[in-house]
């Protein structure tokens, strides 16, 4: 048995006239994110969590930003892919656990909702997949409403 830890973190700001997509999720605000796909930033860092315990390369040389293929991109669709590239590389997604820090909107209404999607996509049983949400008690550039961090850590099982 071969186990791998991964480890994700990425961020966005804040921008007007973007939908907020968190985790596969719609959430009400009245800024999204800045990106040149959906800037999911939660799945983002689950993409490359996924990715560093595969050892491969990071979603910025997969998906690169310079490829006008993926502007606006479905942050599902591309850990979907993660997904299939991890299983075809023989492994199995053991666990994954991820946090969000957004002063606001508040999230906590949506954390299941993420789970499932994100599972969802990655092929996975929800309960493999944690989302976790909190506040940066109104410091730095997540405190100041500038934009949003995200953190994954996975272990995947090499099968």
């Amino acid at each position: 048995m071969m186990l791998r830890i991964g480890h994700g973190y990425d961020v966005h700001q804040f921008a007007e006239g973007r939908k907020l997509i968190l985790g596969g999720v719609e959430i009400p605000s009245a800024k999204g994110l800045l990106g040149h796909s959906d800037a999911d930033v939660l799945a983002h860092a689950l993409m490359d969590a996924v990715l560093g315990a595969m050892r491969a390369p990071d979603i910025g040389q997969l998906f690169p930003d310079t490829d006008p293929a993926y502007e606006g991109a479905d942050s599902m669709k591309l850990l979907h892919e993660v997904g299939n590239l991890m299983r075809k590389e023989g492994f199995e997604l053991v666990d994954a656990d991820t946090t969000i820090a957004a002063q606001a909107p508040k999230l906590a209404p949506y954390k299941d909702q993420m789970r499932s999607c994100m599972a969802e996509a990655l092929g996975v049983a929800p309960d493999k997949v944690g989302v976790k949400a909190t506040t940066t008690e109104r410091l730095g550039f997540v405190g100041r409403k500038e934009g949003i961090a995200a953190w994954a850590v996975v272990l995947l099982e090499k099968t």
